[in-house]
């Protein structure tokens, strides 16, 4: 069974998304997965999984090659199987209203494997881990850049095959490119802190030093940025201030704020303030 759930893990399917694609629980699903054999579990479920994993007997599975291929493979049969009737009907008028059948699936997926995470957190490492990829998706709307670090890391993964660009793929290639530089030299910093590779305690010493000269810019680099912000932000008020006092307002309110983002504008085009 140990078997079973590596594979489930390559393939990327999480117990919620299993449990649903079965029509359990998840804790069935855990229940399924503690038996020490599969021939074990109710027929009808077990044919199930068969189907998801494209083989016809339990003894196929040992010979099972996870590779991008049959990754994309089980994917298609998992949504084409896993039906969106699973939803409920209520949460599938409340959130995947205007979706299509395709968005609202991948939606739901998301919410179900990170729901599931956030359930096993013990440590508060996941509420941070989601938190930040929260962050990166906002951050997502100002920078294309971070787009392209997804395909790498889903090519880097087995989840997309290496030569798509669903990008710009110009750009797309060079960030990969990139990536696999920047990756590569941060596994071998790895290996050279955990002693894998014969290095002198001044080459260490080197690269520790060139690491945090590195650290110290990208710190900079964060902290002009929101120097800048922020100058901006006091920009903005002063003008602000600036056209309320003109128009003879002490705030701005659903009634004057088109007269006053006009006096604002305005204000800006004379780069005259008070």
């Amino acid at each position: 069974m140990q078997m079973l759930n590596d594979i489930l893990h390559e393939l990327g399917i999480s117990k919620v998304k299993l449990a649903r694609f079965l029509g359990v629980s998840r804790q069935m699903v855990y229940n399924y997965l503690e038996l020490d054999d599969i021939n074990k579990w109710p027929k009808d479920k077990k044919v199930l999984l068969l189907n998801l994993l494209g083989i016809k007997t339990v003894e196929e599975i040992k010979d099972l090659k996870i590779d991008t291929d049959y990754i994309m493979s089980v994917e298609n049969r998992l949504n084409s199987l896993c039906d969106a009737n699973h939803m409920d009907h209520n949460e599938r008028i409340n959130i995947y209203h205007g979706l299509g059948k395709k968005q609202a699936d991948l939606l739901h997926n998301i919410i179900d494997f990170m729901k599931e995470h956030l359930e096993d957190d013990q440590s508060g490492e996941g509420y941070h881990t989601y938190l930040y990829l929260y962050h990166f998706m906002q951050a997502m709307e100002s920078s294309d850049e971070l787009k392209y670090i997804l395909g790498y890391v889903a090519k880097s993964t087995g989840f997309v095959k290496p030569m798509e660009y669903v990008f710009d793929e110009e750009e797309q290639f060079a960030l990969e490119s990139l990536m696999f530089s920047a990756m590569t030299s941060y596994h071998n910093y790895h290996k050279y802190r955990s002693g894998g590779r014969n290095v002198s305690q001044t080459k260490a010493n080197e690269i520790k030093a060139k690491l945090a000269e590195a650290h110290r810019r990208f710190v900079n680099q964060i902290e002009q940025k929101q120097e800048e912000r922020m100058s901006r932000t006091l920009e903005l008020n002063t003008i602000k201030i600036q056209a309320l006092k003109e128009l003879g307002y002490t705030e701005i309110n659903e009634k004057n704020a088109s007269e006053v983002f006009e006096k604002i504008a305005e204000i800006q085009s004379r780069k005259v303030y008070d």
